[in-house]
């Protein structure tokens, strides 16, 4: 699946991930999907979470190396 956009958050801790992806979601339109890249190990957590709180559709979680990849689709 080819993302809409991309999310570089390697480097932010908790929780500028979630917020960034929170801002770049909003200026998306519905259905478009973003891939974010974090190294936060609390990021494992806070993406699901912040999906499932926002009501965001959560595709795929990968980890390669300490850099976890997450497609994220915007539903709401």
């Amino acid at each position: 699946m080819k993302p809409d956009d991309t999310l570089d958050a390697c480097g932010l801790l908790c929780p500028l991930p979630v917020l960034k992806l929170r801002k770049r979601l909003k200026s998306m339109n519905i259905g478009a999907v973003i891939a974010m890249q974090a190294d936060d190990p609390a990021a494992v957590i806070d993406v699901p979470h912040f999906c499932a709180e926002s009501g965001n559709e959560l595709i795929s979680a990968t980890d390669a190396d300490g850099v976890q990849t997450y497609l994220i689709r915007k539903t709401a």
